[in-house]
C-alpha cells in the first residue's frame, strides 16, 4: 500500500529546522535535482547570516497550493530580525527554493518589545487558524481583547501593504497591559472555503471570532469577565453579531466600521477614486441588484466579488439596531481621511446608537482607514509608504476604555 503523502508543512518545518542547526549536508536529500544544483551547502550557509542574531521563535507554518505544487511560509524570530521563510515543494514533496524573506516592519515608538512576550496559538477544531498571543509580562490576570479582521483574506497582523494594523495594536496594547490574540483569516488559511455554498460572512468571520474569544478566556494571564473584541472595517460592522453568538464578551471596540450595506460602500469608493465609464456602470448595476435580492437569487453570478449565498447572509441585517439590543460598552473609532469607510457610517452608528449612556465615539481628523496618520485627500498609495504606524493616539484611547 502506498504511503500518504507528507504533510507539506511538516516536511518544510524539518527543512527549516536543519537550516538553522547548520545540518546542510542532511538537507540535501530533501531537494529535487534542480533543487540541489541551486541549493550546494555553500549556498545555504548564508540564507542565515550572522547579523540576525540568536533564533528566538519559530512561528507557525502555513501552506499556499499552486497547481500540484506548495509555497509553505514559515516565520522565524532572531534576536535582531523577523524573517519569514518560503520554501517550495513539488508534487512528490521535494524542496525546490528556499527564500528568506525580510520584513520590512519596524517595532512603532510606543511598542516596548521588553514589556511583552509572544505565544502561538490555534484557532478552532475544524478550520484551524494560526494565532500569536501578545501578552504583557508580569503576573496578572489582564483584560484580553481579540482582533477581528476586515474584509478580504487578512494575516494575523491585518497587513496593509507596509503597514501592519494589528500588530501594532497587539504590541501598543500589550505594552500597556492588555492580553492580544490576532490570528489568520480563515479565508487566508484555508482560501478554498470562498469557492463553496457555505462560504458566508458566518463562516468566513463569526464562526472563528467566537472561538478566538473562547481561546483567549482559557488563557491563564487573562481576566475570563474582562474580554472585548475589537472589530476593524467589515469585523467591526459585524461584531453585533458576533456579540450575540459568544454571549460573553465584555464590550466592543468598532473600528473604522462601516454601518450601511457593502454596496452603498461600493457605490461611495466608486465616486471617490474617479471611477468612471463602464466600470461604473457595472459597479451601479451590481449594487442595485443586490438591492433587489431575495432568496431565489442564491444561485446569482457573484457580485461585486461575492456569491448569492454570502449576500443573502447580510440582507436586511442592521449592526446599529444589532448593537443596541445587546446592552453592551461600546466604542465607536472613525478615521475622518478614510474613503473605505468614510463619516457617513460614523454618523450612522452615531444615530443608531443616540441615547444609550454606555457608548462612546470618537473621530480623528487626521486618520486614514489603517489609522495612519496624514494631510489631503488619502488614497491607496500613501498605505505603501515605509514606516507608518497605527496613530499612538488610538492606542492611548483603546487603553483606557478597556480599562474603565
Amino acid at each position: 500500500m502506498a504511503q500518504p503523502a507528507a504533510d507539506p508543512r511538516d516536511t518544510a518545518r524539518k527543512a527549516i529546522d536543519l537550516l538553522l542547526a547548520g545540518k546542510y549536508s542532511e538537507m540535501i536529500p530533501m531537494f529535487s535535482a534542480p533543487g540541489k544544483a541551486a541549493n550546494t551547502e555553500a549556498v545555504l550557509a548564508k540564507k542565515v547570516p550572522e547579523a540576525w542574531g540568536a533564533m528566538q521563535s519559530i512561528g507557525t507554518a502555513t501552506v499556499r497550493p499552486i497547481g500540484a505544487s506548495n509555497i509553505v511560509s514559515i516565520p522565524v524570530k532572531f534576536a535582531n530580525q523577523e524573517v519569514t521563510f518560503q520554501i517550495s515543494l513539488n508534487e512528490q514533496g521535494q524542496l525546490g527554493l528556499i527564500l528568506p524573506s525580510i520584513d520590512p516592519w519596524k517595532h512603532p515608538p510606543y511598542s516596548k518589545p521588553e514589556a511583552f512576550r509572544e505565544r502561538e496559538v490555534t484557532i478552532g477544531p475544524e478550520w484551524k487558524l494560526p494565532g500569536t498571543l501578545t501578552l504583557p509580562n508580569g503576573p496578572g490576570p489582564f483584560p484580553g481583547v481579540v482582533l477581528v479582521h476586515d474584509s478580504g483574506a487578512g494575516d494575523r497582523d491585518e497587513t496593509v501593504y507596509a503597514v501592519k494594523v494589528f500588530k501594532d495594536l497587539a504590541e501598543g496594547l500589550a505594552t500597556r497591559g492588555v492580553v492580544v490574540l490576532r490570528y489568520e483569516k480563515r479565508t487566508k488559511a484555508h482560501p478554498a472555503v470562498t469557492q463553496t455554498k457555505e462560504y458566508t460572512a458566518e463562516t468566513e468571520t463569526i464562526e472563528d471570532a467566537v472561538l478566538a474569544a473562547g481561546v483567549l478566556r482559557a488563557q491563564p494571564e487573562v481576566r475570563p469577565g474582562r474580554v472585548f473584541e475589537l472589530g476593524f472595517g467589515f469585523g467591526g460592522y459585524l461584531l453585533p453579531r458576533i456579540a450575540e453568538a459568544d454571549g460573553k464578551l465584555a464590550g466592543m471596540a468598532i473600528v473604522n466600521a462601516n454601518a450601511r450595506p457593502l454596496e452603498d460602500l461600493a457605490m461611495d469608493e466608486a465616486q471617490y477614486t474617479g471611477i468612471a465609464g463602464q466600470q461604473l456602470v457595472v459597479i451601479q448595476e451590481s449594487a442595485a441588484k443586490i438591492k433587489r435580492m431575495t432568496q431565489a437569487d442564491e444561485d446569482t453570478a457573484p457580485l461585486l466579488g461575492m456569491l448569492g449565498p454570502y449576500l443573502l447572509d447580510l440582507k436586511g441585517y442592521d449592526p446599529t439596531g444589532q448593537a443596541k439590543l445587546l446592552g453592551l460598552p461600546m466604542l465607536i473609532l472613525q478615521g475622518e481621511r478614510s474613503f473605505s469607510v468614510n463619516m457617513k457610517d460614523f454618523a450612522a452608528w452615531k444615530a443608531g446608537l443616540q441615547g444609550l449612556k454606555n457608548v462612546t465615539m470618537k473621530s480623528y481628523p487626521a486618520l486614514d482607514h489603517v489609522l495612519v496618520a496624514g494631510t489631503g485627500k488619502s488614497a491607496e498609495a500613501d498605505y505603501r509608504k515605509p514606516g507608518q504606524h497605527v496613530a499612538p493616539e488610538v492606542i492611548d484611547d483603546l487603553y483606557k476604555w478597556l480599562n474603565q
